[in-house]
């Protein structure tokens, strides 16, 4: 799993908040709703379990992805070429608008935030290009071509 070092930390804060923080939530919330009496038919107790699952779950997958986690740093590739953690600046060939995207590891994702993973169509073809370079993609609606304009470090 690669990650850049800003995600890798990310990633390790949210950890550490889910166990500090979450868990001592989601055990208050247990212990209110054993409170109410009856179990069998306490709406609020059976939130609050459906609520520890999804947190111990999230809190493994953070685990696992922090132990097997490669940090890549930036010092070891070109600054002219995109690669993981850079911010790199699109202009649609077709339409002209420009696009900022940063390339991420898969499991830092975040399309609606513009975190592009490598993995991805638009990640792939981004990966190892240069400022000047077009690049094509296959979408949903068709092939799209881009020109890269900028390559920088991710702000961190």
């Amino acid at each position: 799993m690669l990650l850049s070092p800003e995600g890798y930390e990310k990633l390790k804060k949210e950890l550490e908040q889910l166990k500090a923080v979450d868990r001592q939530k989601v055990a208050d919330a247990i212990r209110e709703a054993k409170s109410h009496g009856d179990l069998r038919e306490n709406a609020m107790y059976h939130e609050a379990k459906l609520n520890q699952k999804r947190l111990e779950g999230r809190i493994a997958d953070l685990e696992k992805v922090l132990q097997v986690a490669q940090i890549v740093d930036r010092g070891e590739h070109p600054a002219d070429v995109a690669h993981l953690g850079n911010r790199v600046t699109v202009k649609d060939v077709e339409w002209g608008d420009q696009l900022v995207f940063t390339l991420v590891g898969a499991f830092e994702a975040d399309p609606a935030n513009d975190l592009i993973s490598i993995t991805s169509p638009l990640g792939e073809a981004l990966l190892g290009k240069a400022i000047g370079d077009l690049v094509e993609v296959e979408a949903p609606g068709g092939l799209q071509k881009y020109e890269i304009q900028v390559i920088e470090p991710a702000e961190s």
